[in-house]
This record gives C-alpha cells, structure tokens and sequence, in this order.
C-alpha cells in the first residue's frame, strides 16, 4: 500500500501529541499529595495553577487592591493598583505585620500581633468590599499560615516559639505545638506534596521542618548562629527550599527533603522577602538595605532577580536615592511586584520588565503588603503563597 508525504506527517504528528500526552499525564500523577490537599498539575512546576490571569471563581467579585498593613500606625492603607493611589485607610489592632490571604480566598486576614503586649487579634477584610470586619482576639498572630488541606489555620506566635492551629474561619483553637529551639519562628514554606513545611527561625539563625501529617518537630538546622533567616520560598519542583537571610545579605539553597544546605546566593544588604515570577521562572528578592532590625532612610535597597533553571542573579534593581524594600507579591498579569518600603513609610511598584519603580506614601513602618487578587486555586497563607 502506498503511504504517502501526508501520511507520514500525520504518522509524526500523533507520536508527537501522544508524547506530549504521556509527559502531561506522568507530571500530574508523579506527586503523590496529602489526604484533602488538591492535586499537583504538574510536577516540574507547583505554581502552574497560579500563572498570568489563572483566577479562580472564588475570587470573580474581589476588588483589585494592594492591602499595606503600617506596624507603627496601626492601620491598613488600601492602594487601587490602576492609578497607584491610595483610595483607603482604615484602623486595625497593635502592630498589624502581614496582610494574609485565607485558603478558600474569600477573606483576608490582618495579623496584628501586638508586639510587647498580650492583646493580639486578627481583623477580617472582604475582599469583594475591601472592608474590615470585627477583630478576633488571638495570641500573638505575628504570622499566618494555612494546612494544605484547608481545614486549619496556622497562626505563628513568633514570641512563644510556638505554632496555634486554628478554625479557618472562626479562629477557634484547636491544638499548639511548640518549637522551643526556633527562636522568632516565622516565615515557612511546605514541600510540594505538603507532607512538610519549613520555618525560619529568625532569632537563632536557624530553620524548622515540622511533620504537617503527625504534627511533630523533624528537626532543627543551624544555618550560622549570627544569621537572621527572613522569607523562604520553594522552587518549581518543589526540590530547593531557596531561604532569605538579612545578615547573611543572600539566599540559602536548602534541600527539602534531606533537610541540608546545598549551596548560597549573594544578592544585596538585608536580604528579606521572596517572591516567584508569575511564569515560574524567576524569584525576585527584596534587599532591605540593612542588616539592622530598624534601619536607616534611604539606605542602598534593591531587588535581585534569581533565575531559577541557573540558580544565579540575572539583575538588580536598585531604588533611585535609596529605599528598604520588605514584603508584598506581584500582580496577576505579572507586569509589576508590589513591596513594602519598611523603613521609608512608602510602598513600591516595580516594573518586571524594566525594574524602574513607583514610590506611593503611606503609614508607620509598612510590612507585609497584600496584592489582591492574585491567581491559584488556593493560598496556603502569608502575602499570598498561591498554588
């Protein structure tokens, strides 16, 4: 039988669509997730459910805002990311840190944890209103997290070395567990089949990795006992636990599961947040511009971009005349990266295409900025860790 020119294309093309399929259908069932944690798409890349513009219904009536909770003012400014002005304000409890989205992204949550005092609580904004609501009392929420399966809140006591699992909604405690050699316990990130997290302990130079499924301690890891680890962040694949140290002015590379370091990134003075690119490729990492706890003005703030296949710096983004840019997220579209100007009393919008930047005044001592909403099918908590 003749088998002719278009034959044989068409011969190529079905062994190249049933490849394509093969790989499609290994990445989606190599990774094999916790009971109630939705499923990984695709194995080489955990954030591919949180791309440019993958919104999910829960978030259709949100409005588009950027969330700055001021540590010393004790308020939330609210920014329409459309004009870059401030449109709001509004009064919170002591000492507000983050802006925090909930699992089923429908509520954001202020963790104001009352530094020094005992009268922490956590206050609810709508995010279809933008509003807050009535604060809940909660020890000392300097940080909030979520389990992978959604059904607990994970409230950081960073003062009591100590983590509160908690009702998502109602806030209602249901079981602690103490880290008593994680001194300042609070940032984290959770391996890609959410068996695990990791948590930076910032007073002791030092991590955690706690067992998500049996709720334990699995170890500590000293990384220098002069550091002061900040923001951590997982790769792609869910293999290199990239961790921000402001002493350390870089990234370490940590692997998950063995639970080592692997290696060290310099980036610049007072390495602080981490936050990937919305096509997964890059990892943007805000330099506070000091190494001190309460900083300079104007000190040489910048942001360095890490490409994540190398695992070196592609660029540095400096602020004309200085800056301390801390913690926020970047746009759904990917076009800008919000953060925090902690000692400067602004936030900045950078430009990912060109790294020029926009400086918006704000309250007291900015942390961790919300952008809102953001793509995924859910948050597992902070300014958004999206998957």
């Amino acid at each position: 039988m003749k088998f002719d020119r278009f034959g044989r294309l068409a011969l190529r093309a079905g062994v190249v669509l049933a490849g394509l399929c093969v790989t499609a259908v290994a990445a989606a069932q190599t990774v094999q997730t916790v009971p109630g944690m939705p499923p990984v798409s695709n194995s080489n890349n955990m954030y591919s459910n949180a791309g440019f513009n993958m919104f999910s219904p829960a978030v259709a009536n949100a409005l588009p805002r950027i969330y700055v909770p001021n540590l010393r003012s004790n308020d939330v400014y609210v920014i329409d990311p459309a004009t870059f002005k401030v449109v709001d304000r509004f009064p919170v409890g002591h000492s507000p840190q983050h802006v925090v989205p909930a699992w089923d992204l429908k509520t954001l949550w202020v963790t104001n944890n009352a530094e020094g005092r005992n009268d922490g609580s956590l206050t609810p904004i709508d995010a279809s209103t933008g509003k807050p609501g009535k604060a809940d009392p909660v020890d000392d929420p300097y940080n909030m997290y979520f389990t992978p399966d959604g059904k607990e809140a994970i409230v950081v006591a960073e003062a009591f070395a100590r983590l509160d699992f908690r009702d998502p909604h109602t806030m209602a405690l249901k079981s602690r567990l103490d880290a008593p050699e994680c001194k300042g316990i609070n940032h984290a990130d959770f391996s890609i089949d959410g068996r695990y997290a990791i948590f930076t302990c910032e007073f002791g130079g030092k991590l955690v990795k706690i067992d998500m499924v049996n709720r334990k301690v699995l170890g500590y890891l000293l990384l220098n006992k002069r550091g002061m680890p900040q923001d951590i962040r997982v790769s792609p694949d869910g293999k290199v636990f990239y961790v921000a140290d402001m002493m350390a002015d870089g990234v370490y590379l940590i692997d998950g599961d063995s639970f080592k370091q692997i290696g060290f990134i310099k980036t610049g003075i007072g390495t602080h947040g981490l936050y990937p690119s919305r096509d997964a490729t890059k990892l943007y990492v805000a330099n506070r511009g000091s190494n001190k706890v309460h900083g300079p003005r104007g000190g040489p703030g910048s942001v360095s971009v890490i490409d994540f296949a190398t695992r070196k710096v592609v660029a540095n983004w400096p602020i004309p005349g200085g800056g301390s840019p801390d913690m926020g997220n970047v746009t759904a579209d990917g076009k800008w990266l919000w953060l925090s100007g902690r000692f400067d009393d602004v936030v900045y919008a950078f430009d990912t295409a060109t790294g020029k930047v926009k400086i918006i005044k704000v309250g007291m001592e900015p942390h961790g900025l919300a952008v809102w909403p953001q793509p995924g099918r859910y948050s597992l908590g902070h300014t958004g860790i999206m998957r």
